[in-house]
């Protein structure tokens, strides 16, 4: 029994593999073809595009709005009773919010010009008269009020003479139907007894004794005569 040899045994598992590179080999052909008939099967599963089409374009995401942000609205004006800004005509510097309140104030608070009102003429009298000495002697003197219709309707008038001191002796209208005279103790007064035309004119001559021959006090209707 001593003088018999063992049979070593083939080798199993990794090791036969390597001792048999064929095998090896053989698999990896086998492999490169699967993956080849994979390859052109999906090839051929795709149909080609004709000639001259464009790929479909892609979408293009449309352009985000941002959610409307609600504004706040200022709650109007409370209106008082009697008054409103449209009826009774409210500038509207006064309004909330403007630049300047100030009426004398541009819109945008610049100082604006202001304008003076102008002064209105004033208005001619109806009747002007004019005072003169028509004769003068010893205790006494002849006085006229010339007289002139400027408007353009016919009128009466009245004339008021006061002097300090003196005594009326008569007093008349030369040409014309006489009126009434009204004595006082610094003077008198007379009332025309007809109207002058428009543009007319009249003189009413008088008579004093003792007198100053510049009155104190001369008026046609209200209105101071003139050449004292």
């Amino acid at each position: 029994m001593s003088g018999m040899r063992r049979v070593p045994r083939p080798p199993h598992g990794p090791v036969a593999i390597a001792t048999s590179p064929w095998i090896v080999v053989g698999a990896g052909v086998v492999v490169m073809v699967v993956l080849l008939i994979v390859a052109l099967g999906a090839y051929r599963g795709r149909s080609p595009a004709p000639d001259g089409a464009q790929p479909p374009a892609l979408p293009v995401p449309s352009a985000v709005v941002a959610p409307s942000v609600p504004t706040s609205v200022p709650s109007p004006a409370p209106v008082l009773p009697g008054i409103s800004g449209r009826a009774s005509g409210l500038p509207p510097s006064t309004a909330a919010g403007s630049p300047s309140a100030d009426p004398t104030l541009g819109p945008v608070g610049k100082p604006t010009a202001t304008r003076s009102p102008s002064r209105a003429a004033p208005e001619q009298p109806a009747m002007t008269g004019r005072y003169r000495v028509v004769q003068s002697f010893d205790g006494g003197f002849i006085g006229e009020v010339a007289m002139v219709n400027t408007s353009s309707r016919s009128r009466g008038w009245t004339v008021r003479l006061e002097f300090s001191g003196g005594r009326l002796v008569t007093a008349w209208v030369e040409g014309v139907p006489q009126g009434t005279v009204r004595q006082s103790d610094d003077g008198f007064t007379y009332v025309s007894g007809v109207e002058v035309s428009p543009g007319g004119s009249v003189s009413l001559r008088f008579h004093m004794e003792r007198a100053p021959s510049t009155p104190r006090e001369c008026t046609v209707d209200g209105v101071r005569c003139n050449g004292l």
